[in-house]
């Protein structure tokens, strides 16, 4: 993900009606505020086109900040009638910006579609207490990247299933100079906290464990503290070196350098960046292998934390740019504005290598998701544990990046950092409840 640029376009063909059978008496502006790249945002603006070729009447402006910029912007703008009208928001963020009033609550045409054209847990990602507040689009796995060279250099025959798997093919691979790791067997982000906490997270269901249950975060548990044991032998035996790890939303940093030159053999990564590995590998990209989680001691099957993406819409946007924000936003992610029976969201998605999460698109690119890379992302979705969408959420999860990193940093011990992940979770949790 990259730092777009903003692009803004009208159209001038015949309009059409809204989904509610509503016209409107009179030219409409709204606004889109996506985190996607220059390339991607080319594509939106083309899809917006096509809207406006048959709505003249609305004029739609697409903007694009960093990932790290966009929950700030919605917050700063969002209670303006001149702020976006339409948002892209990572479905953690949802609970918050309900209770703040930042967002509205879908349309009844709206939301009955919502309910009835995807998945029940993904529509609930993009609910709260039940009520739709917006249209689910992209769906997130996570899945172990491996270099099939380097494990055929280690005489490794297959990616691991096991943790202890796991940890023999990242001692084989790693490589040292003195005390200095010159290759490390696996690879942990750093300063960037969904990088730091869905593989920690996906590791910990792949063992049996949970984040929170029933409101109240579970870091305390048996499956947890192997997790964070794991985390710890990894950087003591030197299979992970946490320098090599930096990274952000929007580049991946040497993160994505280390592991697209061969200097890490194995990560754990979402099904997003299969457009950024083939960017910096080239012909190289076909060394690239996916295979499920491996699975824990305490775990019973390879799982993976899920996450979604929703586009939401401004409760302070005028009544009739609302109007035409929902209109939009059945058109795009509905059936006829995309190829072949698919939205164009979808189109759009699976340009990047995101799985769109809408059923009829799933069914509509069955071709392409079988490609190689995406085919173990895919087969992980009926098992996936979805990353818990609660108030505080967005705190949970920074708090837990840095007890993560803590390990990393050799600051905190597996012990440690367990006991304090607990604490502080219950603390931020009991705080946002109230």
């Amino acid at each position: 993900m990259k730092t777009g640029r903003a692009i803004s376009f009208a159209s001038t063909l015949v309009g059409a009606v809204f989904l509610s059978g509503t016209a409107l008496a009179a030219p409409v502006a709204i606004s889109y505020l996506t985190h996607w790249s220059p390339e991607t945002v080319a594509k939106l603006e083309a899809a917006a086109k096509d809207f406006s070729a048959a709505n003249p009447d609305v004029t739609i402006t697409v903007r694009a900040v960093p990932f790290g910029d966009l929950l700030t912007t919605i917050r700063s703008q969002g209670s303006s009638a001149d702020g976006p009208t339409i948002s892209s928001i990572y479905d953690l963020w949802l609970p918050e910006l309900v209770r703040d009033k930042l967002v509205e609550p879908a349309p009844d045409a709206n939301a009955k579609e919502v309910s009835s054209a995807w998945p029940e847990g993904v529509a609930s990602a993009a609910s709260v207490k039940g009520k739709p507040y917006g249209y689910p689009n992209e769906i997130d796995v996570y899945a172990l990247n491996y270099n099939k060279k380097l494990f055929a250099e280690a005489g490794i025959a297959a990616p691991p299933a096991t943790w202890a798997e796991f940890a023999a093919d990242a001692e084989k691979i790693t490589k040292k100079d003195g005390n200095r790791v010159t290759r490390q067997g696996f690879g942990m982000i750093n300063s960037w906290a969904a990088g730091v906490i869905h593989p920690f997270s996906s590791l910990l269901v792949s063992n049996g464990g949970t984040l929170i249950a029933n409101g109240k975060p579970t870091l305390d548990t048996k499956a947890a503290a192997e997790t964070f044991k794991l985390y710890e032998d990894f950087i003591k035996k030197g299979y992970t070196d946490p320098t090599m790890g930096t990274a952000d939303a929007n580049t991946t940093g040497p993160f994505l350098d280390n592991f697209v030159s061969g200097n890490t053999g194995m990560i754990i990564m979402a099904n997003w960046w299969e457009s950024a590995l083939k960017g910096g590998m080239g012909d190289k990209f076909a060394n690239i292998g996916t295979a499920p989680i491996p699975v824990g001691p305490s775990g019973d099957k390879a799982r993976s934390i899920s996450y979604s993406w929703l586009t939401v819409v401004n409760a302070s946007a005028t009544a009739e740019q609302r109007q035409a924000a929902w209109k939009f936003l059945s058109w795009l992610n509905g059936p006829t504005s995309g190829k072949g029976g698919a939205s164009a969201m979808s189109d759009i998605l699976l340009s990047m290598g995101i799985l769109p999460s809408r059923s009829s698109d799933v069914a509509a690119h069955g071709k392409d998701l079988n490609r190689e890379f995406l085919t173990g992302y895919v087969k992980t979705l009926a098992d996936a544990k979805a990353f818990p969408v609660v108030l505080g959420g967005q705190e949970f999860s920074e708090a837990l990046q840095q007890v993560l990193e803590g390990i990393q940093y050799g600051r905190l011990t597996a012990e440690a950092a367990q006991k304090n992940a607990q604490a502080d979770a219950t603390s931020i949790l009991e705080r946002a409840a109230k």
